[in-house]
């Protein structure tokens, strides 16, 4: 066999050069760099009493000034805002500041509004003044004053949270708890869908929707992130109907107040006969009842998703998909006057003609029927209440129907001329701006459809005091 001769130095770099892949072309990197939109804040991801989750970066993917405000939001703190941003365009400051106040309510107000607007396909969702062209933003007070309450106002166009100290304890913020926050945008929300349900002329029952909603929307926001529904589902181990905060709204405030359990539970089992025609009794009925319907359609889906998806993806679609069945369910509700059958009817109706599975309008149904809000399906027997069959995904209790009847249609809350008790609810539902009559009311809401109109409340008061003019004379 014959020796290979070594390449001599300059054959060998001929060979080299042969061999060398041939470079790529170059891509040019645009000038200016795109930039990606959005301002990190650093929010209270549930009550600060839950220690589970604490303070949290987030990100608002949308364009945010100082202030914190945007085109729908605005921030008010005397002698704070406007709150700047940082140089990477960050709100993010230490906790017990005014400025961690401000843009934590700010950020919070925002997410529950894009939690609704995307339900809606991306469409802005308008608040009851923006009317006419109007596109004044709501402005939200994060320290509006010494006491313990937290309002929405249509007449200042103004989402207020207060703060206080117990005997005994720490100041409490309400605008540090996400439950309220956003349990009060939900009353905003609501009333820019239905202006002429928080009016005192309706019945009870449609007060206690907007109370419902507003509990709800604080549910619903915190299943939207993806964060937030790993921790519940690990520290629940996936039963909803275990103690949990999710359920248990506004724990410090409801701690301050003596109550142990926060302000309300969602998990109760209320039912109309059980509770008075206080509004915010009625409210718990409905909210407990779409809280089992949640718990229904997540049970049912992780068997049929289980070996497929993780329990936190699973209850994150879930969530989401009641939130918009019941979003869609209200829009379409009357506009004065709703009862929770008819929410309820329209829920069903929905259902059916999206597509969704047999078994989700059992849930809906049965869970209504439990607190006699309509008629059964079914008579009401132990696998109706409770031990369903959530594998069997042609679950169908009844004859699929999706008109349904109230249970009793005498029930007191169902009439107007059933005086509303709010004694019981929010701040909002016990503004006297809303106990005005309904042509007063609309009247309102028309002047309020000018750009940069607020009603103070001393015109409340403006036909009272005419009153005692004429009677001192």
């Amino acid at each position: 066999m014959a020796a290979i001769e070594p390449l001599a130095p300059a054959e060998l770099v001929e060979v080299l050069m042969g061999r060398r892949a041939v470079p790529l072309p170059p891509h040019p990197i645009p000038i200016p760099l795109p930039l990606l939109g959005g301002s990190r804040f650093v929010i209270w991801k549930q009550d600060p009493s839950v220690g589970e989750l604490g303070r949290r970066l987030a990100l608002i993917p949308s364009l945010v000034v100082n202030g914190p405000r945007d085109p729908r939001i605005d921030t008010n703190l005397a002698g704070t805002t406007p709150v700047t941003r940082s140089a990477t365009g960050d709100f993010i400051f230490p906790a017990d500041t005014p400025e961690a106040d401000c843009a934590h309510t700010f950020a919070v107000v925002r997410e529950t509004l894009t939690l609704y607007e995307r339900l809606r396909g991306g469409s802005a969702m308008p608040w009851a003044w923006n009317i006419g062209g109007n596109a004044d933003p709501v402005t939200a007070y994060p320290r509006a004053g010494v006491t313990p309450n937290a309002y929405y106002s249509r007449n200042q166009k103004a989402l207020k949270f207060f703060y206080f100290t117990p005997p005994g304890a720490s100041q409490v913020y309400t605008c540090r708890s996400l439950d309220i926050v956003a349990h009060e945008t939900g009353h905003a929300v609501l009333d820019g869908l239905k202006p002429g349900w928080l009016g005192m002329g309706n019945p009870p029952q449609t007060g206690a929707l907007h109370e419902a909603f507003g509990d709800l929307t604080a549910i619903f926001l915190a299943l939207s992130q993806l964060d937030q529904v790993e921790a519940f589902v690990a520290i629940t181990k996936a039963n909803l109907h275990a103690k949990n905060y999710l359920s248990a709204l506004a724990e410090q405030f409801g701690a301050a107040l003596g109550r142990s359990a926060g302000l309300r539970n969602a998990d109760n089992d209320l039912k109309l006969s059980q509770v008075s025609n206080e509004v915010h009794e009625l409210s718990q009925v409905f909210t407990g009842a779409i809280y089992d319907i949640l718990a229904d359609i997540y049970a049912h889906e992780r068997i049929q998703q289980g070996k497929v998806k993780d329990p936190a993806q699973i209850l994150l679609e879930v969530a989401q998909k009641l939130c918009r069945l019941l979003l869609e369910a209200i829009t379409k509700a009357p506009a004065t006057g709703a009862t929770f059958a008819d929410v309820a009817t329209a829920m069903l109706t929905i259902s059916k003609a999206q597509g969704d599975p047999p078994a989700y309008r059992t849930f809906i149904h049965t869970r209504f029927a439990v607190r006699e809000i309509v008629v059964p399906p079914v008579p009401l027997t132990a696998s109706a209440i409770g031990q369903m069959d959530y594998g069997d995904p042609h679950l169908v209790l009844g004859a699929d129907e999706v008109k349904v009847q109230a249970a009793d249609p005498n029930h007191p809350s169902l009439s107007a001329k059933v005086p509303q008790d709010r004694s019981g609810c929010c701040g909002t539902m016990q503004l006297p701006e809303y106990s005005r009559a309904p042509e007063k009311l609309q009247a309102e809401l028309q002047r309020l459809g000018k750009e940069g109109e607020v009603i103070p409340e001393e015109e409340l008061l403006a036909g009272a005091v005419a009153e005692l003019r004429k009677a001192f004379k």
